[in-house]
């Protein structure tokens, strides 16, 4: 029973669903201005039923390329067969009807158009995954769920805005660090993505950079905001951990001569890993300082 429970958070990507489940809470909290629990379950559960839906569509058509990158993930979605289209279908109509239930037009159009980029992510023959494109499509991952909260609260104002630009910004390097992890895989099946293009070093060195590049902008979220001290200890946490990691990794980033191709893999792999823990842990931190900061 274990196994099938991890077997179906791996399908629906829970911890991406999770995420963006605490970005809407967060988010509705600081929009609206006060502990909104309710609206703010609400408001999340429309984006968490809405991706993680659109995940488990991307793993159906990636199953194959799992099967280098993520085996576990790819076997089980293999024998869920066509029950692995209809979760998909259940998650995308339940996340649409509570977004309709909300009476609020703006509400079922960023739903919806979440969704419609979710397939152009997944979904031959534009399969955006795939493409350099990805981290543009990405970016509504973690804008559209802001958006929903805004237009819910009909608050439009210009810290709201700039959450969305940042949440999007943070979602779109998010996926760099998986172009990273599923570099074994992309390689192998003519994909084009960043690390690819840039080759495996230097698009290893440019999501390093652009992740370090995202503190100030957390910074300036945490301003906008008035987020409490707390907000940016949990974040300077964060950032000694994966610097950490990278100073213990520092002779295969810095490695003169030929490049071992085995170990940058792994260090890529284990740096992706880094950033999804990082991500759920901000997106936490978040959440838990703008309740500190109302109460």
């Amino acid at each position: 029973m274990l196994r099938g429970l991890r077997g179906f958070a791996q399908f629906i990507s829970v911890e991406r669903g999770l995420m963006l489940f605490m970005i809407s809470v967060g988010a509705t909290f600081l929009t609206i201005g006060s502990i909104a629990l309710p609206q703010a379950v609400y408001l999340g559960s429309i984006v968490f039923f809405a991706w993680s839906g659109l995940d488990a569509l991307n793993n159906i058509f990636d199953a194959d390329l799992d099967t280098i990158s993520d085996p576990s993930r790819s076997e089980y979605t293999k024998r869920l067969g066509k029950t692995g289209l209809i979760i998909v279908v259940a998650f995308s109509a339940l996340s649409s009807g509570l977004g309709a239930a909300t009476m609020t037009p703006l509400v079922v159009i960023f739903t919806i158009i979440g969704i419609f980029f979710g397939i152009l992510y997944s979904v031959p023959p534009l399969r955006l995954r795939q493409t350099v494109y990805k981290p543009l499509v990405n970016f509504t991952v973690g804008a559209i769920p802001v958006l929903v909260v805004a237009s819910f609260s009909h608050i439009f104002s210009v810290s709201v805005l700039a959450l969305v630009f940042l949440i999007g910004v943070t979602t779109a390097v998010n996926s760099l660090w998986e172009d990273l992890a599923d570099y074994g895989s992309d390689s192998t099946n003519a994909a084009r993505t960043v690390p690819i293009i840039l080759g495996l070093k230097k698009g290893l060195f440019f999501t390093i950079i652009m992740g370090y590049c995202l503190i100030p902008l957390m910074i300036l979220a945490g301003i906008l905001f008035r987020l409490p001290l707390v907000y940016y200890l949990v974040l300077s946490a964060a950032t000694t951990f994966v610097s950490l990691h990278l100073y213990q990794n520092r002779i295969i980033l810095f490695k003169k001569g030929e490049i071992d191709t085995n170990e940058l893999l792994r260090l890529g792999s284990v740096l992706a890993k880094d950033f999804v823990i990082v991500a759920i842990v901000q997106t936490g931190n978040l959440m838990l300082s703008s309740v500190i900061k109302l109460y």
